[in-house]
């Protein structure tokens, strides 16, 4: 189903759509808009799913277990310690 709905432009907007029918990348403005509208909705979508992906992150290091700052320093310090080896570069 198709509805039809009265937008306003900036000129500047008006002229990058009308280019891009102009220059025959879309058939008509309407399509130059729709296509908006479903890569915002996709980046809207994408976006949702990033939080939702990094609260669960978030709540699982928090049920995690704490390591104190020197505990973890060590932690890195051996893990480029063995990644410097693994390359064959000296500690």
């Amino acid at each position: 189903m198709t509805v039809k709905s009265s937008i306003s432009l900036t000129d500047e907007q008006h002229a990058f759509a009308r280019a891009l029918v102009e220059a025959g990348r879309y058939a008509s403005l309407s399509a130059v808009l729709q296509q908006g509208v479903d890569l915002l909705r996709q980046r809207t979508d994408a976006e949702a799913l990033e939080v939702e992906a990094l609260r669960e992150l978030v709540s699982r290091r928090e049920k995690g277990e704490f390591i104190r700052p020197d505990e973890m320093d060590a932690r890195l310090e051996r893990m480029f310690a063995d990644k410097r080896r693994a390359h064959g570069l000296s500690s």
